[in-house]
């Protein structure tokens, strides 16, 4: 898999997924080569403002030098492993990702950025046939809580890792602790049928809010000297309610939510959403609250 593969299924918007994708995560990598994945291309920039004061407790615990080989897992847009690039400057980032055209996109910004120690893959991290001990430090923001397999994944990510090389990453909490989800699905949920986001055992945004469960897994899958600690920092949603509204409601899950609502249910919705929003305006915009984990481990 990975290795730039362009063969296997294809995705909803015909771009083919890598050969080898872990038993439970096509639906995963389908989705992130379809709409999704092209709809977080055209966000890129919102996502980088929005992860703006989350990003540095990542880069802060993961301890890159300047010769640091350096494993990106959920790349994306390449947003991270551009910064670690800019880090390690004499070592090497990998950035793997199965959203072909996230890692377009990636690619472009490297190329435009003059950062050659920069390069990407298309891969499921769960089952990728990294080079045993290829790696100093492994790195994800928001990309590990997607794996149907965690324990695979984790124990696929150790062994890429040196022994005693470093882990860190950032997942999200719980939903009712992340308030730039919990206010404007508050203001939609009398006109929409919401998602269950923690859902048990499902991959997801939030599969690892509970830290019992990331400390068991990180232990029983090679990780010593584990902590995690909790992050909590104001999330800039966009610069005014009327553009956030947009927003929300152009995204993959809220189209999906409102395809079949009538006009005045569409019209309810921005409205409610809108209002709940204006509460939340300040000097610099809209800003609601985020809650992750930082999480950080070194392989045994």
């Amino acid at each position: 898999m990975g290795q730039g593969d362009d063969q296997g299924v294809a995705g909803d918007g015909g771009t083919p997924l890598p050969d080898e994708i872990a038993a439970g995560n096509a639906e995963q990598a389908e989705t992130w080569n379809g709409d999704d994945g092209r709809y977080w291309v055209q966000q890129r920039k919102r996502q980088e403002a929005r992860y703006l004061r989350l990003t540095p407790h990542l880069m802060a615990a993961a301890g890159i030098q300047a010769d640091s080989r350096v494993l990106d897992i959920g790349c994306g847009s390449g947003g991270t492993s551009l910064e670690v690039a800019r880090a390690a400057a004499q070592g090497s980032v990998l950035g793997i990702d199965v959203s072909a055209p996230m890692l377009a996109e990636a690619r472009k910004r490297a190329a435009e950025a003059g950062l050659p120690q920069v390069t990407f893959e298309r891969g499921d991290a769960q089952v990728h046939r990294f080079e045993e001990g290829a790696f100093d430090v492994a790195i994800s923001r928001f990309g590990v809580m997607f794996f149907a397999d965690p324990e695979a994944a984790f124990g696929n990510v150790a062994r890429a890792l040196r022994p005693g090389g470093q882990l860190a990453f950032l997942c999200w909490r719980s939903v009712r602790d992340n308030a730039y989800l919990t206010v404007p699905m508050g203001a939609i949920a009398p006109y929409v049928q919401l998602p269950d986001l923690e859902a048990p055992g499902a991959p997801g945004p939030f599969s690892l809010a509970d830290a019992d469960r990331i400390e068991k897994l990180l232990d029983s899958t090679g990780f010593d000297e584990i902590t995690i600690s909790a992050v909590d920092e104001p999330m800039w949603m966009g610069p005014d309610p009327d553009d956030v509204v947009a927003y929300q409601l152009g995204m993959p899950g809220s189209r999906a939510m409102l395809a079949e609502a009538s006009a005045e249910v569409r019209a309810k919705t921005a409205t409610a959403l809108r209002e709940a929003l204006a509460g939340h305006q300040g000097p610099d915009g809209v800003t609601l609250g985020s809650a992750a984990w930082l999480v950080t481990a070194h392989r045994r």
